[in-house]
């Protein structure tokens, strides 16, 4: 007996969903997802009428990657039943999208070879073929931990300026939820500008930002070799290159930020003090790079252009590779300066640590880093074409450094703005909605799901000097 046409059509995506890459079924469970979670935020028992959904797929979409961008007032025009589901889309987001899509996977397909298990712990940044269930839940205790603690100081010391202990309690979750998966969301539409010289609020949302932008590979190593942390060599090189980058871009950030605002006579930093001076531009620096919190108004009057561009370049790096945040990551970085200094030196490998990084590796840098600036360089040019997607009003339209500012906060999921979001047009929002989605997955995944998985080559082929 034929089948009907609904069974030959069942058949059918039955067929190509078991035929689906892990690349590919990340990118359409993430769809899937942010499509699920508009209908879900756009509704009367999520938000007000000031929310269609337009404004509910944008938001979703900044939530899902964890990048922070919106064009609506959440602490306003979200119920706190809204609220609570896009802290829930937060937590999807940041604690891995690749985690969980490729958890699910193997439920969905039924596979549970030795091919499979290696892609799915590729996907997850995890070396070795161990399970990806046990992973994920030691990634969601060791978040929920950090959370917890977060909140209850927050609750007791920070956020005292709320009387209400219900909406303080909230207040104090959110935040922390959207610190340690560097979304950058807030309550108030000013994020966190009246905390600016809060040390507890500054301090637990930045030591969260930082937790969760290290990655779980790295929080594991630390708490594996807590009581020998006085030997480093006892870490892995990995775990190394990331702590060694991080510290070196918050003080490049802290100290830059300093040197920069010093020559702007109209900055917002010059009517404050040495110390606060210091406060404010060390948390920048490192919301900078991952999270998307600010304490100081953010636009080209108030901040320098020397200012701003090294912003850009610290949104270009972004966070550590397993964690919540977005850029070409801090190891990407530390490979490329290593291949830098190895050229330099005439050497024939990339040695880092006493450690010879493989060819692939270094490739694979290469191609991270000039990959993603050409897509962020297209995404400027088209954000800046005429004045039906840049532009504020007929006439006056955002400058070129406003728009690679964006753009780049966008890619890097970091969620700084400096006032283009809202005033550009849906074609412009729509830009900048494809760049967090590509940021979030990684350029090289993107590629991978476009383009499907390619058996390697084992044609040989004559070597051939070409001159640089």
């Amino acid at each position: 007996m034929k089948p009907s046409p609904a069974a030959q059509t069942w058949n059918r995506l039955q067929h190509w969903r078991h035929r689906l890459t892990v690349p590919q079924f990340t990118a359409v469970t993430g769809l899937l997802v942010i499509a699920a979670g508009t209908v879900i935020l756009a509704s009367p028992l999520c938000s007000t009428d000031d929310v269609g959904l337009w404004e509910a797929l944008f938001t979703v979409t900044s939530a899902i990657t964890v990048t922070g961008l919106s064009i609506i007032d959440v602490g306003h025009d979200l119920t706190p039943i809204g609220q609570g589901a896009l802290a829930a889309l937060i937590m999807v987001g940041g604690l891995g999208l690749m985690a969980i899509t490729t958890f699910l996977q193997g439920f969905v397909q039924g596979r549970s070879g030795l091919r499979q298990r290696l892609d799915k712990g590729r996907a997850l940044d995890e070396f070795g073929v161990g399970g990806i269930g046990p992973t994920f839940h030691r990634i969601l205790i060791t978040a929920s931990c950090l959370i917890a603690l977060g909140t209850v100081i927050l609750y007791s010391f920070g956020f005292r300026d709320i009387d209400n202990r219900g909406a303080r309690l909230w207040a104090s979750l959110f935040h922390c939820i959207s610190a340690y998966n560097n979304a950058g969301f807030g309550l108030w539409a000013d994020s966190l500008v009246d905390y600016q010289f809060n040390a507890v609020v500054c301090g637990v949302i930045g030591s969260l930002i930082v937790m969760g932008g290290i990655g779980w590979r790295v929080t594991n190593d630390l708490l594996q070799y807590r009581f020998q942390l006085r030997r480093l060599r006892n870490l892995s090189l990995h775990t190394r290159l990331v702590l060694r980058s991080t510290v070196l871009l918050l003080l490049i950030g802290t100290l830059g930020l300093l040197f920069t605002e010093q020559f702007e006579p109209q900055g917002v930093m010059q009517k404050l003090g040495v110390l606060q001076r210091l406060q404010v531009t060390l948390f920048q620096s490192i919301t900078t790079r991952t999270a998307g919190f600010n304490t100081v108004p953010l636009s080209i009057e108030t901040i320098s252009d020397a200012g701003l561009l090294l912003m850009i370049l610290l949104m270009f790096i972004g966070a550590s590779p397993g964690g919540t945040g977005g850029g070409i990551k801090t190891t990407t970085f530390a490979v490329l300066m290593g291949a830098t200094r190895s050229t330099l030196r005439g050497s024939e490998g990339v040695v880092i640590r006493n450690r010879l990084i493989p060819t692939s590796v270094v490739l694979k840098a290469v191609g991270t880093a000039l990959a993603s600036a050409a897509f962020v360089v297209l995404m400027t040019l088209l954000l800046g074409i005429g004045e039906t997607i840049g532009g504020k009003t007929a006439g006056s339209g955002f400058t070129f450094l406003e728009n690679l500012f964006t753009c780049m906060s966008a890619f890097g999921t970091v969620g700084l703005d400096v006032g283009v979001t809202a005033h550009i047009s849906r074609l412009g929002q729509l830009v900048l909605m494809v760049c967090m989605f590509v940021g979030r997955l990684g350029i090289l995944l993107v590629l991978s799901a476009l383009y499907g998985s390619r058996p390697a080559s084992r044609v040989g082929f004559p070597r051939e000097e070409v001159y640089l």
